[in-house]
């Protein structure tokens, strides 16, 4: 793959062509193709054949207008003209007619360009999105085949490049003929011929063929010779494997063909190569491999990446690896349009707008095909939001969201409509402002003339009236008032106001707005001081006029105060008029230590003074060899840097660069009368000291602390010494405070939640009655009841006034809360409320399963409850049986009351394995079964085979009969005594 990626972009750039056939050997058609261009899905580029006539439609006008009324055609974004020779020609219906006709054989001019269309109705503007006309072309070759001499069975490379729109297709030629169509000529569509297992019949003159709309052109011949004998390397297979053509970096328009190419040689066998990604996802299933290289016929995103092609020599482990990256840029698409609202007067609009493509597209919106103007009350918030607070009628119409990119460009519309209701208050009238100090302003104004009793509050608006500060702040006022203090202001600054009245119907239409400017103040600021000596006895003051932040008002005066150090309390003052920048303090003693600080005022006074400076007047020094200070220097103080600039000295020629120190002034440095020349000549030393070359006249200092005290010092040295420094001493801004934005809003009210299921509650709330901002969305609180791990507290988003919380545990209390969220502020949250979800079937199975043998036909059973019962267990089922393939039906089950952690299962088998297992059931249902468990009953003992009751009646039986037998004998033997 070619690594020029001028061409390389040529050929692919052009994805999203309308569908022309690639060859034309016909005369061009007389019909001319058809394109209709609206804010929505397309094509982003047509190419024109030769002749070809190309019919553009404006299709805004059907939808949404009724119709297409005073259409405007724009090329690269300014009114079409008619070209010479009617190339292009504005049609009676509103349509475009492009017709590139070569005149006397040249190519006709002005036809090529980005063509978009305005169409204007009754209720606004839409433009279309940007279509790109291109002339077929095809350029000269830039890279023509080179001859090559391969041995017998070996592997040749040919390869051209050339530039076309659209895409040439590349296709091969051996002796005038087209290659073969065998699996060993490998033609890959990056202009790359690969020939595998060369032959003697192969040997010829091989050329590039290129062919589009335009042209077709052959380039030069390239003599391929295969040899008979075979390289010693291929003989003996001892090759080292080395990759002759690895993949190239690629950047790939979505929807065209991509190569990663990968040839590799290395004796006998052949190296055997493998694909693989870098970032270790799997290479997509429509990618084709064709013998070792990868060809992407349809690029998308998802192919991005850095591919590896590894060449591994077989039976060993000696491999090597090359690897690139395709880039695939992508047009614009929109993913998420803004949605046509239709809103009451002084309510927000909110549109949305997502896309996404690569690079990623900038977006922006328009209003009626004008670009869309952020002030007080239309912001643009990232990604893709506009915002329009205090609907006025002037508001309404089309609304467009513009993305685009370097491959195109990609619209959608929606349509806002400013509803006035009937019954609404007039606008407040007679509205005055009045300064009351330099930040404050009293409002006043009368009630509407018409429905006042309806007014249930006001509020205020107001925004500077020129500045780069165009945000708008709003206070919400009773309707017991009809004025307001307005604080926090900027003096010396002029605002607008206006006052709006609201109605439960809605907001009345703006007061005529007032603008008045503010008193002014002192400075809040001192001016930046650098000091400088041009002899012995002076000292020049130069310093930066003041913005109009820190100035509070026209600086009128500036006041130096100076001193030695050795007699502080001896001060000299002098006073300059507001309009210079500098001053010359004359008549001063040599070789002496000053103090300096400056102040600046306005008719209000004059401002805190700056930090006191120092400054050492040089001693008499020769004019020819001395080293004068910088001139002019000035540091811009941010936040966490200080931007220092100079001029060179008088004799600059002298000098071999500039040093420059910079340190932060803490402790002892404050104090006004311990300063020393040796003390400051060790001050310079220890200070981080900085070379700069001699044409350097600026340089950052960053990584300070904001509003912390720093000294800069500046000077020009050559080999022979330094000279004087120019110095500054001076603040860095502070952190920036929040912007004085709107107050936060007022949490909503009437805040209900209802159980929906197991999982789910429902959760409904109103708005505030009357709110001093406009609320854009909302955000909801969930945490479980009782529980203050942050890590299990939810939040959700509702843009309406309820929301379905899901995903939640059964049978569980959650506490909930709800807060507004306004344009640019965030309020405080509701009380909480709680609300359990319902019960559900147990997810989990009773809990630490025991079995315990009592005997040979008994078993006791143990458990606890389940871990998430998600509920009340009302019972436990448990299921025994000897054989553990028996369906569960023919398992014998014992129920217990779910209070019971336990039971005692009889009537078994003595010698027997038993398997049990148990699950637990809610109102809803049951459970899981716990695992398995077994346990065999021990075997019966010599006194278990009898009945005890049996056993005695024996022992009674016997001893009866002998007793019986007892008795005969004795009576025989007396019955015999007798005879």
């Amino acid at each position: 793959m070619h690594t020029n990626l001028r061409p390389l972009m040529s050929v692919r750039i052009w994805s999203l062509t309308l569908s022309l056939p690639l060859l034309s050997p016909f005369p061009p058609p007389e019909k001319p193709v058809t394109v209709e261009l609206s804010c929505g899905a397309g094509p982003v580029l047509v190419v024109l054949e030769p002749g070809q006539p190309l019919l553009l439609d404006c299709h805004l006008g059907a939808t949404p207008l009724a119709t297409p009324l005073n259409v405007t055609w724009l090329q690269d974004g300014l009114p079409v003209l008619e070209g010479e020779g009617n190339s292009l020609r504005t049609l009676a219906n509103g349509s475009l007619l492009v017709l590139p006709t070569s005149v006397d054989g040249r190519t006709p001019q002005g036809v090529e360009g980005g063509y978009s269309c305005v169409s204007a109705g009754p209720f606004g503007a839409l433009t279309s999105r940007t279509i790109a006309v291109h002339l077929a072309t095809l350029s000269r070759f830039h890279q023509d085949p080179e001859a090559q001499v391969v041995p017998l069975g070996g592997a040749s490379r040919f390869e051209c490049q050339i530039d076309g729109v659209p895409t040439p297709r590349i296709t091969w030629e051996r002796d005038q003929e087209p290659i073969p169509s065998q699996p060993r000529f490998i033609s890959l569509p990056n202009g790359v011929l690969q020939i595998l297992g060369a032959v003697k019949e192969d040997g010829g003159a091989y050329r590039c063929v290129a062919s589009n709309f335009a042209r077709k052109r052959f380039s030069q011949d390239a003599i391929l010779t295969v040899t008979t004998g075979m390289l010693c390397s291929l003989k003996n297979g001892r090759g080292q494997v080395v990759i002759v053509a690895p993949p190239q970096n690629a950047t790939v328009v979505q929807g065209r063909p991509a190569v990663m190419e990968c040839m590799a040689q290395g004796g006998q066998p052949k190296p055997l190569v493998s694909w693989s990604r870098q970032d270790g996802k799997p290479i997509a299933t429509d990618v084709v491999v064709l013998e070792t290289n990868l060809v992407i016929p349809n690029t998308r995103r998802y192919h991005a990446g850095v591919y590896v092609c590894r060449a591994n020599k077989p039976k060993t482990r000696e491999f090597v690896i090359a690897a690139a990256e395709l880039h695939v840029p992508a047009p614009p698409v929109i993913l998420q349009p803004p949605e046509t609202v239709s809103l009451s007067r002084g309510n927000t609009a909110r549109f949305v707008c997502n896309s996404s493509g690569e690079p990623p597209p900038a977006l922006h919106w328009l209003k009626n095909g004008k670009p869309v103007k952020s002030n007080g009350r239309v912001k643009t918030q990232s990604p893709g939001v506009l915002l329009i607070n205090q609907l006025g009628l002037d508001d309404a119409g089309y609304y467009q969201c513009i993305a685009d990119n370097a491959l195109g460009t990609a619209c959608a519309t929606a349509k806002l409509s400013v509803i006035v209701r009937e019954g609404l208050p007039s606008p407040p009238h007679q509205l005055s402002a009045t300064p009351q100090s330099s930040t404050t302003a009293l409002l006043t104004w009368e009630r509407p003339e018409h429905n006042s009793d309806q007014i249930i509050g006001f509020s205020v608006h107001y925004q500077p009236t020129s500045g780069s500060d165009h945000m708008e702040y709003q206070f919400a006022v009773n309707n017991d008032t009809t004025e307001y203090h307005v604080k926090e202001l900027l003096p010396h600054t002029a605002y607008t106001f206006y006052v709006v009245a609201y109605s439960p119907m809605g907001a009345s239409r703006p007061s005529r707005p007032v603008t008045v400017e503010m008193l002014e103040d002192v400075p809040s600021a001192p001016p930046q001081l650098s000091l400088l000596s041009t002899s012995p006895t002076d000292i020049r003051v130069m310093w930066l006029p003041l913005s109009s932040q820190h100035s509070r008002g026209a600086v009128t005066r500036y006041r130096i105060d100076y001193s030695t150090l050795e007699q502080v309390d001896n001060m000299f003052s002098v006073e300059v008029a507001g309009n210079e920048t500098q001053l010359t303090l004359r008549e001063l003693q040599p070789n002496q230590a000053y103090r300096l600080r400056m102040a600046a005022g306005t008719a209000a006074g004059f401002g805190v003074p700056s930090e006191w400076a120092q400054h050492h007047t040089p001693t008499h020094f020769n004019h020819s060899m001395v080293i004068f200070a910088p001139t002019e220097l000035k540091v811009r103080a941010k936040m966490n840097s200080l931007h220092v600039t100079w001029q060179p000295p008088p004799n600059h020629t002298q000098i071999s660069g500039y040093k420059l120190f910079c340190r932060e002034v803490v402790g002892e440095d404050l104090t006004n009368g311990e300063a020393h020349p040796e003390r400051e000549r060790v001050r310079r030393m220890e200070a981080h000291t900085i070379k700069l070359r001699k044409r350097v006249k600026h340089h950052e200092v960053s990584s300070l602390v904001p509003d912390r005290l720093y000294e800069v010092k500046v000077w020009a040295f050559n080999k022979q010494t330094d000279g004087y420094a120019a110095g500054w001493k001076g603040r860095t801004e502070k952190a920036h405070a929040p912007p004085k934005g709107n107050p936060p809003p007022l949490p909503p009210s009437s805040i209900k939640a209802t159980a929906n299921s197991s999982t789910s509650i429902w959760l409904r709330w109103e708005k505030p009655r009357f709110s001093n901002v406009r609320i854009i969305n909302y955000t909801v609180r969930c945490s479980p009841a009782g529980i203050r791990n942050a890590s299990l507290v939810s939040y959700y988003t509702s843009s309406a006034q309820e929301i379905l919380l899901g995903a939640l545990k059964p049978y569980t209390r959650y506490e909930l809360a709800v807060q507004s969220i306004g344009g640019d502020v965030v309020g405080p949250f509701s009380s909480t409320v709680e609300e359990s979800t319902l019960t559900d079937i147990p997810s989990t199975p009773p809990a630490e399963l025991q079995l315990s043998a009592l005997d040979s036909s008994s078993v006791l059973v143990n458990w606890r409850p389940p871990v998430e019962p998600n509920g009340i267990v009302i019972s436990y089922r448990i299921l025994y049986t000897i054989n553990l393939s028996q369906p569960e039906h023919l398992w014998n089950n014992l129920s217990q009351d779910g209070t019971i952690m336990s039971a005692e299962v009889t009537g078994l088998s003595s010698g027997t394995q038993y398997f049990f297992k148990m699950r637990a059931s809610t109102e809803v249902g049951v459970g899981p079964y716990s695992p398995v468990k077994d346990v065999r009953t021990p075997p019966r003992k010599y006194g278990e085979w009898l009945d005890i009751h049996a056993v005695t009646g024996i022992i009674v039986g016997v001893c009866l009969g002998l007793l019986s037998i007892l008795l005969c004998m004795c009576v025989s033997f007396r019955n015999g005594k007798a005879r």
